[in-house]
């Protein structure tokens, strides 16, 4: 049982990016009729999405997304010291996109930089990193970057993934904070491998890097698989974290799922007993757009904050993998919230 806690660690700011690009749903749909489509969008709550073009990338999206959060915060790049990019979209297989975003940010030679190839539990496994890191590695600054391009890897001839995923970019920008008073952060974390073929490429890597089938370079989602286990481990998942931290559900004033699909997220909240004012439900407007939703959900989703009160938040994240995992945090009141888009031609 793969349980954490940090302390010392506070978020700075969190910039999201997404492609200036608007897709209808409803209106732009025509491999599919009509009445199926509006069923579709009904249950899964996906109007619109925001799609990356052919030359965009997941890092295209987190560059901008940082590019905005170290011009709000006036850190100097060369205070950066390590860049964690969470995606299963990479810019290529190698080198890692965060070598490229480490080049393009600016940032010293003498920052580490790295990926870490995880999906939709990537954002409280990136934050986990980043806060060991400035907990007990002796850091100072740590960006944390999560973007992901689906639309680009969803085969638009598949129901079930086509009208579902948008893309985004993220970066959080994290410091170490030696006040007494610096809350706690809580951390849950867990695999389960024999899941893996639930939602899988099969083709593109090395075990199978030229397949003759096209469709086995999409993605292919085992929606039934995928809804039961989320039905049965995340309503667990968060009473684990609140038991570990020793808080009470009432204490917490958002709870942020991974925006997978508004049927789910709905059944979650009624399962687990979280008023629906208390779980933002964004993915209308943007599309699941992977585990980077998480971060989307905290600039888009129209939190009420207090100039002297922490928001107090429980982070979710859940699916490819099968990887789930959690962490409660406190939102700091002068955490920088920002949002931007980005053109085709970047």
């Amino acid at each position: 049982m793969a349980l954490s806690v940090t302390k010392g660690v506070r978020i700075a700011a969190i910039g999201t990016c997404v492609p200036r690009r608007v897709f209808d749903n409803i209106g732009e749909t025509h491999q599919f009729p009509k009445e199926e489509v509006q069923k579709v969008v009904a249950m899964a709550g996906v109007k619109t999405r925001r799609i990356a073009g052919e030359a965009m990338t997941s890092g295209d999206l987190c560059r901008k997304a940082a590019e905005e959060v170290l011009t709000r915060l006036a850190w100097e790049p060369a205070s950066i010291e390590a860049l964690i990019m969470v995606t299963q979209s990479p810019d290529y297989f190698l080198p890692s996109t965060a070598c490229i975003l480490q080049k393009d940010l600016g940032l010293s030679d003498e920052c580490a930089a790295f990926d870490v190839g995880l999906g939709c539990s990537g954002y409280p496994y990136g934050l986990w990193l980043a806060a060991m890191m400035l907990n007990q590695g002796g850091l100072r600054r740590v960006l944390v970057l999560h973007g992901e391009t689906p639309s680009r890897f969803s085969d638009q001839s598949d129901r079930s993934v086509s009208l579902l995923f948008g893309d985004n970019g993220s970066a959080t920008a994290l410091e170490a904070d030696e006040s007494p008073s610096a809350p706690n952060w809580y951390f849950k974390l867990h695999t389960d491998g024999s899941g893996y073929n639930d939602m899988i490429i099969e083709g593109g890597g090395f075990r199978n890097r030229f397949p003759q089938d096209p469709v086995k370079h999409f993605v292919r989602m085992n929606g039934a698989s995928i809804f039961n286990f989320t039905i049965k481990r995340v309503p667990q998942l968060v009473e684990e974290t609140l038991r570990h931290a020793q808080v009470d559900s009432s204490a917490i004033d958002y709870f942020i799922l991974h925006q997978s699909n508004q049927f789910i997220m709905k059944h979650l909240a009624k399962k687990t007993g979280i008023p629906l004012e208390k779980m933002p439900i964004i993915l209308g407007a943007f599309g699941n757009t992977g585990g980077c939703s998480i971060p989307l959900a905290i600039t888009q989703g129209e939190l009420q904050r207090a100039e002297d009160h922490a928001l107090k938040m429980l982070l979710i994240g859940y699916g490819v993998g099968l990887s789930w995992a959690s962490v409660l945090l406190d939102l700091p009141p002068n955490a920088q919230l920002l949002h931007s888009e980005l053109d085709a031609g970047k």
